[in-house]
């Protein structure tokens, strides 16, 4: 059992390489998305940011700031190697620090459910994709915000649960 374990750890500290060293990409490339001189976040685009705002910004950005806004969204797809396997495994590790066959089952579906945000990222990724080739397409607003939404909720939700039970004072710790 310890040696599955580890693996997972390995997996993690992997996943945790690879989401620091995109991430820190990412917030490089952000800090250069300027719309009439002010910056807009990916964060707006995914969440605040109403309809119009979203057009006005996609279409009125040049092609030098859409080029690092493509750029963006391709090193979100190297982010998410390292996000969504990562907290799979961080609820995999926390599951061999608990005893009850409950908790187990409920951090392997905990960690399953990545899957699901995972897929959430990746149509989010391709609707700001297809709207940056043409912004006056931008429709399924309420869609894209609600795939926007379980994408967060179901990933904050692995971070909380893994780490609530790797770091719980009475748990069945591992032999060293």
């Amino acid at each position: 059992m310890e040696k599955k374990y580890f693996r997972w750890r390995s997996l993690f500290l992997f996943c945790l390489g690879l989401f620091l060293a995109s991430a820190f990409c990412m917030k490089w490339i952000e800090s250069s998305f300027i719309h009439n001189g002010k910056l807009f976040t990916i964060l707006g685009l995914e969440l605040t940011y109403s309809k119009e705002q979203i057009i006005s910004i996609l279409s009125g950005i040049g092609t030098p700031i859409k080029s690092l806004l493509r750029y963006q969204l391709i090193f979100d797809f190297i982010f998410m190697l390292g996000v969504y396997p990562g907290i799979a495994a961080l609820n995999r590790m926390a599951a061999f620090k608990v005893q009850s066959i409950r908790l187990k089952k409920f951090l392997l579906l905990m960690a399953f459910l990545q899957l699901i945000a995972w897929g959430c990222d990746i149509s989010e990724n391709l609707f700001l994709l297809n709207w940056l080739k043409n912004p006056d397409a931008i429709n399924h607003l309420s869609t894209y915000h609600l795939i926007v939404i379980v994408k967060w909720g179901i990933a904050l939700l692995g971070i909380i649960t893994g780490l609530f039970f790797i770091f719980r004072k009475n748990t069945n710790m591992l032999k060293s």
